[in-house]
């Protein structure tokens, strides 16, 4: 009897065993396939999608910068962190600024840009940007514009190139918290976010919920939503994306207690959204500008991407508040 229950027991394992094995493969099999889909239709996707922009060789990589070619006063709009298609995204303003020389400049990890760079120090990233404008010789002094935490690189860069900064504008940008903590930002791990980008987790959701990617708004081409869908595949999670994020909070140590030059003039533009979910929202933007001899808070309705459904309030303020500002500090 005992050996009949140790064979019926022996038995019953061996069929979990090989039932578990028979899952496990057939997981791996469809990862495996579902990643090989993905990376063809990548492939082919780059391929027959030209892409916009020129790139400019930084650093041993190459940075993607988007320029609409219109003369007028010169404006560099940086995107907010982890954009899939900064001059995509910014379509909707940089129509609306048609009387101003845009251009937009896609750091690594971003766009058409290259995925893989040195670290993301808030260092790094300014000289790649002031190089890259060098490199194209753009008109100087520009307006910076930035975007959420291009806050942070606005506000490093202006007060390592103030000569060559006219004026700063900030959407909902990102403000410095006052710590002096540091996080370990050595790398390491799985990057689980390339991950899903890699095996075509990415692509499957957005195809069946286009508005995972898709912008708010009304502003946007059919055109323009697909790229963006396709690119929010492509791009995320990417090792740039990664690092940038993990060197956040040392970047924004490095800040503290950093303010805007005092006669650099600056224009924000902050979201209902953002002051409702922040009660402080509002208040430290204002802290920060304090010792700004010119600046101007302007409060839209919406949400953290302002640019995607109030372009056309934004370049009116922006063009009354460049009308009045020195094209040289």
């Amino acid at each position: 009897m005992f050996e009949l229950w140790s064979n019926l027991v022996s038995t019953r394992k061996l069929t979990l065993i090989r039932t578990v094995s028979v899952m496990v493969l057939a997981a791996v099999a469809l990862v495996l396939g579902s990643t090989i889909t993905n990376l063809a239709l990548e492939r082919l996707e780059q391929s027959s999608i030209g892409p916009y922009g020129e790139k400019i060789p930084v650093n041993g990589g190459a940075l993607n910068v988007y320029r609409n070619g219109h003369a007028g006063q010169t404006i560099v709009l940086l995107s907010g962190y982890g954009t899939a298609a900064p001059a995509l995204d910014y379509a909707p303003l940089i129509r609306e600024l048609g009387n101003y020389n845009v251009v937009v400049v896609e750091g690594f990890g971003y766009g058409y840009s290259n995925k893989n760079a040195g670290p993301r120090t808030i260092e790094n990233i300014s000289a790649e940007l002031h190089t890259a404008l060098a490199t194209l010789n753009i008109p100087k002094p520009y307006v910076l514009a930035g975007h959420s935490l291009a806050g942070f690189y606005t506000l490093y860069y202006s007060n390592h190139y103030p000569g060559e900064v006219s004026a700063v504008i900030g959407i909902d940008p990102t403000v410095p918290a006052d710590t002096t903590g540091q996080t370990d930002a050595s790398g390491g791990g799985t990057n689980w976010e390339r991950m899903l980008s890699t095996t075509g987790v990415v692509r499957i959701a957005t195809s069946i919920d286009p508005n995972l990617a898709r912008p708010a708004g009304d502003a946007y081409s059919t055109s323009e939503l697909e790229r963006i869908r396709l690119m929010t595949s492509w791009n995320y999670g990417n090792p740039a994306l990664a690092d940038e994020g993990k060197e956040m909070a040392n970047n924004a140590r490095k800040l503290h207690g950093l303010s805007y030059p005092d006669a650099l003039p600056v224009l924000t533009f902050l979201s209902t959204e953002s002051m409702a979910s922040m009660p402080q929202w509002y208040d430290r933007h204002e802290r920060q500008l304090r010792n700004v001899q010119r600046h101007e808070i302007v409060v839209l309705d919406g949400g953290h991407y302002l640019h995607w459904t109030q372009s056309r309030a934004m370049a009116k303020a922006i063009g009354e508040f460049l009308g009045r500002t020195p094209k040289s500090p």
